[in-house]
């Protein structure tokens, strides 16, 4: 084990020796999985009686990384699946920075930020919102890493199987989301005489709907405010799908929208009729792609289907540490999430502040409890800080030889 290792060891002992993290649910129905510094494999099939084996078992093995299963098992302690027997599952939902776009670009206090406000989104939009979970049932944690996860527990779900838990992937990202069901055509017939014509105008959602139909109305309301006042070349910067289209057809639509017709514009006719009838087929179809391919991820929820998937799956232990930053896995309501700052709130105040001296691997930037830190080459750091930057691998312990 190298001087960096070491000295994570040491800081994360103290940690557990002070800090035994609550036990999760049902413990005794839970797997439990580990990682270490010195190791480069996960320790699985472990079990603990009692919570006060599992904090000994932190104290004296240190692991770098602390997991519990999501499902609930007869013997899990067994060392196969089957053996095991599955009883049912938690239903999780994570989000990290992997599933940001632009994430690439951002710091890692930017990160963590934006993907609370995902996290935030979710839960209003969806776990609370359209599937009805309480805040009572849906149990928040900052992962220590990049994310956030939500464990949902309502009796309800525990049994459900992978597709039952894919189909709710499936709703929150609005995978599968067809056109016709969003914007149905509204067929009427003219006759006259001996003839007759069939008229289709595409419908838009009412003010009155609910779900995906709510969603896909305030983006096209949110869309259309967009398009006033922009030129066709500039709306295809915003909206990668008009790209398809010349600036001459898009400019059509903008005209049908915006420009009055018999004393009142396209735009203002469409929502009060709740029909595209003022439109032409042409723009109406241009319309009705933008919100497919462009709207529509944009108002869509975010999560990592492997994750919220897999009725086996194993999930970081509320509590504990993360290896790669030292920050602690914290679990949170709904209330604590919204003024939970990672950086601030996450960094365990047993890691201490006495000086240690470390050498950045590259010039860094950092935010850290509430400070700002500016650093290159030879440092000494307080020792919390010493211990996120040998985790994230940004620095080496400086020591006596």
């Amino acid at each position: 084990m190298d001087a960096n290792s070491r000295f994570l060891v040491k800081s994360f002992r103290r940690y557990y020796r002070e800090n035994p993290p609550p036990l999760p649910h049902r413990f005794g129905r839970r797997e439990f999985g580990f990682m270490f510094f010195d190791r480069d494999y996960m320790q699985r099939h472990t079990a603990f009686p009692r919570g006060e084996e599992m904090h000994s078992f932190l104290m004296s093995k240190v692991p770098a990384h602390c997991y519990h299963s999501t499902a609930y098992y007869q013997t899990p302690g067994a060392a196969t699946m089957e053996e095991k027997s599955w009883m049912g599952a938690d239903l999780i939902f994570d989000l990290d920075a992997d599933h940001l776009h632009g994430a690439e670009g951002m710091s890692y206090a930017e990160m963590l930020e934006a993907v609370k406000k995902e996290m935030l989104r979710l839960l209003d939009d969806y776990l609370f919102g359209d599937l009805g979970f309480s805040e009572e049932e849906v149990h928040i944690v900052f992962s220590g890493g990049r994310g956030y996860h939500a464990h949902v527990r309502k009796e309800a779900v525990l049994s459900l199987g992978s597709p039952e838990r894919r189909e709710i992937v499936d709703y929150i990202t609005g995978n599968g989301l067809q056109n016709e069901w969003a914007f149905p055509f509204n067929r009427t017939v003219l006759a006259k005489g001996n003839y007759s014509k069939e008229y289709k105008d595409r419908t838009i959602p009412g003010d009155d709907s609910g779900g995906w139909r709510k969603r896909m109305r305030e983006g096209l309301l949110e869309m259309l405010d967009v398009m006033e006042g922009h030129s066709p070349k500039e709306l295809k910067q915003l909206y990668p799908s008009l790209k398809d289209n010349t600036d001459k057809a898009i400019a059509k639509v903008l005209d049908e929208l915006f420009s009055s017709q018999g004393g009142a514009r396209g735009r203002d006719n469409m929502i009060s009729s709740g029909m595209m009838a003022g439109l032409s087929k042409k723009s109406q179809e241009i319309i009705v792609k933008v919100m497919e391919k462009d709207v529509q991820p944009r108002v869509a929820g975010e999560v990592d289907e492997p994750v919220t998937t897999d009725v086996k799956r194993l999930i970081r232990l509320p509590g504990s540490l993360h290896g790669k930053s030292g920050l602690r896995v914290v679990p949170l309501s709904y209330r604590e999430l919204v003024d939970f700052d990672a950086l601030r709130d996450g960094v365990p105040s047993t890691h201490g502040d006495d000086d240690v001296r470390v050498e950045m691997r590259f010039d860094a930037d950092v935010d850290l409890r509430g400070e700002r830190f500016k650093l290159s080459g030879q440092e000494s750091v307080p020792s919390y800080l010493a211990v996120y930057l040998l985790g994230r691998r940004m620095a080496d312990l400086v020591t006596n030889k």
